[in-house]
């Protein structure tokens, strides 16, 4: 499991259960390297800004993790984290490698805004 402050997705039926239940979800894909650790971080300090969103980290190496390493959308991704930001279940937008606070912040805004 890693070692962060967000919520974790430990299994493929979890997984599917939160983007059922959520209409708003972020979940960032990596491991406890140099370029995951910043945007967890940006991820926590701006879940309370965003309560409408869902805030979630999966361990890459986890046998699930493949519903995100496999989507079309991370098919050319090269450096961790895989972040994928997700509305009534699809995905809307995917990033991968280290991103700021102001770039997580300016997708949720794009996505999300009502």
């Amino acid at each position: 499991m890693l070692q962060t402050n967000l919520n974790h997705v430990t299994s493929a039926e979890e997984y599917q259960k939160i983007l059922a239940e959520n209409q708003n979800v972020i979940i960032c894909c990596g491991r406890m390297g140099p370029m995951c650790i910043p945007v967890y971080a940006s991820m926590k300090e701006l879940e309370s800004e965003y309560p409408k969103v869902k805030f979630y980290d999966m361990e890459f190496d986890h046998p699930d993790a493949s519903l995100i390493r496999n989507l079309p959308e991370c098919r050319g991704f090269m450096g961790l984290p895989f972040t994928v930001f997700y509305k009534d279940g699809k995905v809307v937008k995917a990033t991968s490698s280290i991103q700021s606070k102001g770039q997580i912040e300016e997708i949720l805004n794009s996505e999300f805004s009502d």
